[in-house]
């Protein structure tokens, strides 16, 4: 998979734009997909907390709900965010998912516990150095009562993108009482408690909305290729 991901990039720089695009003009995107009743998840769930404050990388945590039946429902779990995980698995070409696993800017996918695997997937998006004007988001507006977006992209998108609205909670300790991981108090970072899709966007023009995001969470915007394909971009408004 590396090797195809890595003659993708190649002709993307050949042809005039990246994939990822994001790699270039902002924070990598990093999606963890992680569950509290996972033996196997807590030490990357550590490692997405030393992600969390980073400036250059959107670090997220997304708990799955297909490890609930084994005794214990994680409280953050959410049908959608399994979902996600199997339409990158689709995407792909696989037909079944495992936790932890992260995918870093859509792309890449690395066991989420593997320190030297996520460090070093998160350090090649940053250093790439290619030709694409990549899409520029800007946000404003009131926290916890509304953000206007304003993406452009320079050089057009080469495929249709889904403009999407991101919310996660900070962080929180969750005592968890009975599973895999009974009897630990783990502390999670960067809970993702939404994803939805805000539009469609062709690239051409550019790309305006207001919404409201009532509550403290922070507000991410990313803009991925259709299909679980490359973020393109991505920002964020704590």
């Amino acid at each position: 998979m590396r090797l195809a991901t890595g003659w993708r990039i190649l002709l993307c720089a050949l042809i005039g734009f990246a994939t990822p695009a994001q790699a270039q003009q902002g924070p990598v995107v990093v999606e963890l997909f992680t569950s509290q009743g996972c033996a196997a998840c807590p030490p990357a769930d550590k490692l997405l907390e030393s992600l969390a404050d980073r400036e250059d990388v959107i670090a997220l945590g997304l708990h799955v709900d297909y490890w609930d039946y084994i005794g214990w429902a994680d409280s953050f779990g959410q049908d959608k965010f399994s979902n996600r995980q199997k339409a990158y698995a689709r995407a792909k070409g696989r037909s079944s998912v495992y936790t932890p696993q992260m995918i870093v800017g859509g792309i890449d996918e690395v066991k989420g516990s593997s320190m030297a695997q996520v460090m070093g997937t998160i350090g090649t998006h940053l250093s790439m150095k290619l030709t694409y004007d990549g899409v520029r988001i800007n946000l404003s507006g009131t926290r916890g009562k509304d953000v206007s977006i304003e993406a452009v992209a320079p050089e057009g998108l080469p495929y249709a993108a889904d403009v999407q609205l991101v919310r996660y909670k900070d962080a929180e300790d969750v005592e968890i009482m009975a599973g895999e991981n009974a009897g630990r108090t783990i502390s999670y970072r960067n809970i993702v408690t939404s994803w939805n899709v805000l539009g469609t966007w062709d690239g051409v023009g550019t790309f305006r909305r207001t919404v409201d995001v009532e509550g403290t969470d922070a507000v991410v915007i990313v803009i991925q290729e259709q299909g679980m394909g490359p973020i393109i971009a991505a920002a964020r408004q704590r």
